[in-house]
């Protein structure tokens, strides 16, 4: 189906103001160029608290229901920006809006950026970053049994690597993941880099040239460069996840879901109509694929404090989505 009117004229907008080539930008326009994005991300949610730690030299936004008392179960989060850009200026509202409407503790990871940091930088960190959440969890008022890793774009990317860490170290284990638009394979094989690859906000180049800066001397094969085409999948939680129809990352995600489904894992693929890169763009825009997009994204929030074997299915109408127990 085509992108929704007020999409369509937002991707259209973006272009005919002079889209600049992701390989041309200077790194210091490019990450002020996603940062200027979040006005997309709509009014602050202001219904939550904020505040910025540091555990073990280690930088974390705590995000949290206003008078939350007790343990609350978890999101560990990571932003996405293609391993170059992206922290806690850029998810600030996604985080928020977790938090309020998942009735959960949101703790988002910052972790080192390329092409000052290279591989494997941001997998250490992301690794490091969940093992101490954990290890605080007293501390930050969480219950360690309810613990999720989500993250989109680079950061499912990391999500999905940081759970296949913790499984092969026999150490803790998350309870789910939710991986939204991950970046899972850097060869670029798959239809979706061609047919979305130009004509959208995200494109091709966005992306390989992300991988390029934070792997330059690193197979593309290489298992955590491209998780995908891993084989040991199996023992993972349940995983949720995310994709969008125009999106170049599209088809890699697809692709994730089968090789879920062949090794058991436990998994449900909802497809968003709607191009990346944002997973709470403004409910206030215009009704359609926009606010649609919202109340998927929110179901899988609010779903996460209610069941037992996390199991959720997505309807893309408006008002209809089921958490099943």
């Amino acid at each position: 189906m085509p992108l929704e009117k007020g999409i369509a004229e937002l991707v259209a907008g973006f272009i005919a103001a002079g889209r600049p080539s992701s390989r041309e930008q200077n790194i210091d326009d490019r990450r002020a160029g996603y940062i200027a994005s979040t006005t997309l991300a709509g009014e602050t949610e202001t219904r939550v608290q904020v505040e910025d730690i540091e555990l073990d030299a280690m930088t974390f936004r705590v995000v949290s229901p206003l008078n939350a008392t007790g343990k609350l179960p978890c999101i560990i989060y990571y932003h996405g920006g293609c391993f170059v850009s992206g922290g806690f200026a850029t998810h600030d509202n996604q985080l928020r809006q977790l938090a309020f409407y998942s009735r959960c503790r949101v703790i988002a990871a910052q972790y080192r950026l390329a092409p000052d940091h290279t591989f494997p930088a941001a997998h250490n960190d992301a690794e490091t970053g969940a093992n101490t959440i954990w290890k605080y969890a007293q501390k930050l008022g969480i219950d360690r049994e309810n613990i999720t890793l989500a993250g989109d774009s680079a950061g499912g990317h990391l999500a999905l690597v940081t759970a296949l860490r913790l499984k092969a170290a026999r150490q803790w284990q998350p309870a789910q993941l939710i991986l939204i638009y991950p970046m899972l394979d850097a060869t670029a094989r798959f239809a979706s880099y061609t047919c979305n690859g130009l004509d959208y906000i995200i494109t091709r180049d966005t992306l390989l040239s992300g991988y390029e800066m934070y792997m330059p001397r690193t197979d593309p094969l290489h298992p955590e460069a491209s998780p995908l085409w891993r084989e040991d999948f199996a023992g993972l939680p349940s995983t949720h996840i995310i994709t969008a129809e125009f999106d170049p990352l599209r088809d890699e995600g697809e692709a994730l879901y089968q090789r879920f489904q062949e090794t058991g894992c436990g998994m449900y693929l909802p497809a968003l109509s709607r191009c990346h890169p944002w997973l709470f763009p403004a409910r206030r825009r215009e009704p359609g694929g926009t606010k649609r997009h919202a109340r998927c994204g929110l179901a899988c929030c609010k779903s996460i404090n209610r069941q037992n074997d996390l199991k959720i299915q997505f309807c893309f109408q408006l008002e209809n989505w089921i958490t099943l127990r």
